[in-house]
């Protein structure tokens, strides 16, 4: 007998292309009952990138959009003098692809194994149209960047290093709660150092100095290379706001 999963309030049963996605219900396709999920996955295809892969180069033709179901992704842009800007990063269940013009104003990179659900603009914006609820959820997600646009322009522009450090890990933090069922105290750090350093305006070496100073105050702990543990939240937070 078939064991059925939960989706948008709807069972998926183990026969559905979607039902092994561990992303289905924070993906833009959440909102979307089963028999219109096994439609919009029909428009699309999977593909994999292995670490270090690009996905597209600035200035590429803008032609699919993506789902992340699998790993992380790094967005950058290149200035004029050679200097590398991370703008952000894409993690399981993120959305990424649609631009109001027709090329690609940043590359995508794979920071690991990446696993990816991609559509077709042209189609997936026939689909959009026909769905409202999808077309709500595109909406949220562009309020939500906006949002972390501007917060990202405070931490560059106003936040000393530690502050800057502090808020991004709080960030992923955040993030990982999200994803978790019962809340966590731990995050991953799929990304180096020096891409650490390049989203928030920082060399390298600050960021080794600043996480010992994180260290010491006995805000955080290195389980691994790439992975933190945040001992205290509150203190964390203080600190990203410039009271700690």
């Amino acid at each position: 007998m078939l064991s059925p999963a939960r989706h948008n309030g709807a069972e998926l049963h183990a026969d559905h292309p979607c039902a092994g996605c561990a992303v289905r219900d924070r993906a833009v396709c959440a909102v979307l009952d089963c028999d219109g999920l096994a439609t919009f996955r029909r428009l699309g295809r999977t593909s994999k990138l292995g670490q270090g892969q690009t996905l597209f180069h600035e200035g590429d033709p803008a032609t699919r959009v993506f789902t992340v179901t699998r790993g992380t992704l790094k967005l950058y842009t290149l200035l004029p003098d050679g200097r590398r800007q991370i703008t952000g990063f894409m993690f399981p269940g993120d959305f990424l692809g649609i631009s109001l013009d027709e090329e690609h104003a940043v590359s995508a990179e794979a920071l690991d194994e990446v696993q990816l659900c991609s559509f077709p603009r042209s189609r997936f914006g026939a689909f959009v149209e026909e769905h409202p609820a999808m077309e709500r959820q595109l909406y949220c997600l562009a309020a939500n960047e906006l949002s972390a646009a501007r917060q990202q322009m405070v931490l560059l522009g106003r936040k000393t290093a530690l502050e800057r450090l502090a808020s991004f890990f709080l960030q992923l933090l955040d993030r990982a709660d999200r994803i978790s069922e019962g809340g966590t105290s731990s995050f991953d750090l799929p990304m180096s150092r020096t891409d650490i350093a390049d989203y928030l305006g920082l060399t390298k070496e600050t960021v080794s100095r600043v996480l010992g100073q994180l260290r010491d105050l006995r805000l955080v702990r290195l389980i691994a290379r790439d992975r933190i543990k945040l001992l205290d939240r509150a203190g964390l937070g203080l600190v990203a706001e410039g009271l700690g």
